[in-house]
C-alpha cells in the first residue's frame, strides 16, 4: 500500500475528528488537555470492557443456560 495514501487517510481522519469535536477552535494547549481527557476516557472504557465483558458474558450464559433447561455441571 501507498505510504502517502496511508498518511493522507490518517489526515483525513484526524481532521473529521477535529470537525466532530470541534477541536479546531481551541487553543494549543486547550487542544492537548482535550485530547488527553479524551484518551484517557476512552483507554478507560477499552479496559473496562476487556476486564468486566467476559465475566457478564460468562454469567449470562451461566443464567440463561439454567432457565432453558440444561444441567448444571456438578449434576452431570
Amino acid at each position: 500500500m501507498d505510504v502517502k495514501r496511508v498518511k493522507d487517510y490518517l489526515y483525513w481522519l484526524y481532521y473529521q475528528y477535529q470537525l466532530v469535536t470541534c477541536s479546531y477552535v481551541l487553543e494549543p494547549w486547550e487542544q492537548s488537555m482535550f485530547h488527553t481527557i479524551t484518551v484517557t476516557v476512552v483507554a478507560m472504557v477499552v479496559y473496562t470492557a476487556y476486564v468486566f465483558v467476559p465475566i457478564h458474558v460468562r454469567l449470562a450464559l451461566e443464567f440463561f443456560s439454567q432457565i432453558f433447561g440444561a444441567q448444571p455441571e456438578s449434576a452431570v
